[in-house]
């Protein structure tokens, strides 16, 4: 085999390139310490992820169809220039309103991105490649790229942190900044250039929306991955004071710990698309998403498993993130691709909603060690739950 065959194509090798640049490795490490810093309290921390999830859930459907209407390319423009205003905003941000528009800017970017850039990818892989069937590959390919970087990144952000607390963002928001003129070499899809998305209507639209996420098989796994996907989003607030604080490492052990934590989640993405043709879409949500929340509530009564248990949620999350988007693309057609992977990820959102604010609350009374499994509680009771309703409507049917 040649060495030309053996390397991406060039639509492939610009989607990768285009992931490097979102890497947030430089500020992730210190992001929590951070807020700390700045006087903010666990339970204001809280309500800035409520924040987020409530403009995620508001602005997830139109966001979506909006990428359906006007094109993958110029919802990915939107996407990465919020962004990286957003995280430029965090060098000079000191006040707990500031940081508000800041998230709200920091969602916009989030839901103009969630949908559209799956739905971008597996329509150029059929159009372009015709074989629309690597989608989960090359997603968690260019995620393990995406987090090659960050690692790199992570090693550098607790060092830049004792520097100058802002510097660590002032580099991510350049490092974004590249991802403009990549994203504009993306090529657009067959349904762009000819104009067939642009006749599809919003009736028509929620119709496949509601076809697709109501299917008995669907809603199971969304329902699944929206449980897991909200315990680790909640518990994401409470690794960096825990690690500091119980497990007793200093500021400048995180960013060498993150790298760890970015490299087993760059493992799993890489591995993604085996995982997914051996196991199946479902099997591997319905198992890992249990066994991994059981996992991370332990370290409430057991603090030494607390890094382990960090380092398999961080690669799970990967592997569902990208199985759950190949699962959905395989299922939902062109007219409502980027408008159903965004109401799934309003879904994901929803979720996470009640959860955010108590966990909070609770962390501002009994300190963040308990969070993780008194959430994990909750998370491993709702999948039992779905679970019970999932046999009594396939006994029903």
């Amino acid at each position: 085999m040649s060495l030309r065959s053996r390397l991406p194509s060039r639509v492939v090798a610009t989607y990768y390139a285009y992931q490097a640049t979102l890497s947030f490795g430089f500020f992730a490490p210190v992001f929590t310490i951070f807020l700390l810093a700045r006087d903010l309290s666990y339970t204001e921390i809280a309500l800035l992820s409520t924040e987020s999830a409530i403009l995620t859930v508001v602005g997830e459907v139109p966001s979506g169809y909006l990428g359906d209407r006007l094109g993958r390319r110029a919802s990915l423009f939107v996407s990465t220039t919020a962004m990286t205003l957003s995280i430029a905003g965090f060098v000079v941000a000191e006040s707990f309103p500031a940081f508000v528009l800041l998230y709200g800017l920091w969602a916009l970017a989030r839901v103009f991105r969630s949908g559209t850039g799956d739905a971008w990818l597996y329509e150029t892989l059929r159009d372009r490649l015709d074989d629309e069937g690597r989608f989960t590959a090359v997603r968690g390919r260019g995620r393990a790229v995406n987090l090659g970087v960050t690692v790199l990144a992570t090693l550098a952000g607790g060092a830049l942190y004792t520097v100058q607390p802002a510097l660590p963002f002032a580099v991510s928001a350049g490092l974004h900044a590249l991802g403009v003129p990549i994203l504009l070499s993306f090529p657009k899809t067959a349904a762009f250039n000819d104009g067939r998305d642009a006749t599809v209507s919003i009736r028509a639209t929620a119709r496949v929306v509601r076809e697709q996420l109501t299917a008995p098989g669907t809603q199971t796994v969304v329902g699944v991955a929206a449980v897991f996907f909200a315990y680790t989003n909640t518990v994401n607030s409470y690794v960096q004071p825990t690690v500091r604080d119980i497990v007793g490492l200093p500021v400048s052990f995180l960013g060498p710990l993150y790298a760890g934590f970015t490299f087993v989640s760059a493992v799993a993405g890489y591995y993604t698309g085996a995982v997914d043709a051996r196991v199946g879409s479902r099997r591997t949500v319905f198992i890992t998403a249990p066994l991994v929340i059981l996992g991370v509530g332990l370290v409430t009564l057991f603090p030494l498993l607390a890094i382990p248990a960090f380092l398999a949620y961080k690669g799970a999350e990967t592997l569902l993130r990208s199985v759950t988007a190949g699962f959905l693309n395989d299922r939902v057609t062109d007219a409502g691709r980027a408008t159903t992977l965004s109401a799934a990820s309003m879904t994901y959102a929803l979720a996470r909603l009640p959860l955010l604010v108590a966990a909070g609350a609770f962390a501002d009374r009994r300190g963040p060690q308990p969070v993780f499994g008194a959430v994990a509680a909750v998370c491993l009771l709702t999948i039992a739950l779905l679970w019970l309703a999932t046999r009594r409507v396939t006994a029903d049917t």
